[in-house]
């Protein structure tokens, strides 16, 4: 169900925004504010990575600590069981 996001050179490339049964998310208003998100989101990650190498760091390495913290975000409207 994830799809990648696809690059443009041109700007962002959004995903088509799902709900958790599959459906698209239609509201237009809703789409917006995801992809505001998401590019901010771009826009932080793609600094932070310049930074750290102007500063001498390995690019893999910082790929892999941004990769990291994504894969650390909690949610926490999770239902519990």
């Amino acid at each position: 169900m994830n799809q990648p996001i696809k690059r443009n050179p041109q700007g962002p490339a959004y995903p088509t925004w799902r709900q958790p049964d599959g459906k698209v998310v239609s509201c237009t208003e809703k789409i917006k504010v995801l992809n505001e998100n998401l590019s901010e989101i771009r826009q932080l990650a793609q600094d932070a990575l310049e930074d750290a190498i102007l500063m001498g760091c390995d690019e893999e390495q910082v790929r892999k600590v941004l990769n990291d913290l994504v894969v650390s975000l909690e949610n926490p409207y999770r239902k519990r069981k």
